[in-house]
């Protein structure tokens, strides 16, 4: 198993030294990947609903809407660090143009030697697409599985030619593609319906959260049934599921105090160094494959 450091982009993260102490220490440490997450402004009002509280608020950024932009953050990070992956957590794929993310992505794969991991969402935040002037709130799912599909097109063809209803490409040519003529892994954000659907016509691995109150994933079990949803899933859009990768983020802090979870005395990832080897293992056998883990601390 693979595990990373969980980071917002805000907060005690929001200097030059912070990420380039987490960055490099994670790598000193063994740790595979460290993630950043993707917001590029808050509104002063929001009437949208966080899908990722319990009460639908959104607290973390709404205070003074501080945030580091995701794309520069990994590349700062891929300066940083040899050999650590980078991931975007997720990156919210409508809010930047098709061609221009593309060739983002492509040179931060190159410049860090093909560290770039593209963790995509469609988005939750009305308010900030409409600021953005993307395309239509409404139409979200649909322009991300075409910008995804561009991509793919961009980084690997040599005169990329596309055509879909929000994005038009042709007589293009795109260079540098992604390192060493790879295309960079695509790990799908979401534990709803649609979310596992992208995952098994357009991902390399599904990275769901665990704190979904319409879809909770907290537990090894709650997210091994998870798993064995998105095999039916994929047989449907005739996807073999072995060839998906889980990768999952859990929101719980790491705690060497035990700590109550949502409906268990004990949540994951607390307690002794041996409970959390179990909760591991138990991961583990429900297909995970990458670990995701939130360090939060007041410095």
């Amino acid at each position: 198993m693979e595990f990373g450091i969980n980071t917002g982009a805000r907060g005690i993260m929001s200097t030059r030294d912070a990420y380039m102490r987490i960055g490099q220490l994670a790598e000193r440490s063994g740790y595979d990947f460290v993630s950043v997450s993707d917001h590029v402004i808050v509104p002063d009002r929001l009437d949208s609903t966080y899908p990722y509280s319990e009460g639908g608020k959104w607290e973390t950024a709404a205070k003074d809407g501080f945030c580091f932009d995701v794309l520069s953050t990994l590349i700062f990070l891929s300066g940083c660090t040899e050999k650590l992956k980078l991931l975007s957590s997720v990156l919210v794929v409508p809010y930047r143009p098709p061609v221009l993310t593309a060739k983002m992505l492509s040179t931060a794969d190159v410049l860090s030697e093909g560290r770039i991991i593209l963790g995509i969402g469609a988005g939750w935040l009305e308010e900030e697409f409409i600021a953005l002037e993307t395309q239509p709130y409404d139409k979200r799912g649909k322009v991300t599985d075409e910008y995804i599909e561009a991509f793919k097109v961009l980084w690997s063809e040599a005169k990329p030619r596309y055509k879909g209803d929000h994005v038009d490409i042709e007589a293009l040519l795109f260079a540098p593609k992604p390192h060493g003529g790879r295309s960079i892994p695509v790990w799908v954000g979401g534990e709803s319906n649609p979310a596992l659907r992208r995952t098994a016509r357009l991902g390399d691995a599904w990275y769901p959260g665990s704190r979904n109150p319409k879809h909770r994933l907290d537990t090894p079990e709650r997210l091994k049934a998870g798993v064995e949803k998105l095999a039916a899933i994929a047989e449907k859009e005739g996807r073999d599921p072995s060839t998906i990768e889980v990768a999952y983020v859990y929101f719980h802090p790491v705690s060497f105090k035990a700590e109550a979870g949502f409906d268990t005395s004990r949540a994951m990832m607390t307690g002794s160094a041996e409970e959390m080897a179990d909760d591991v293992r138990a991961l583990a056998e429900a297909g995970v494959k990458h670990l995701n883990l939130t360090f939060p601390a007041g410095s």
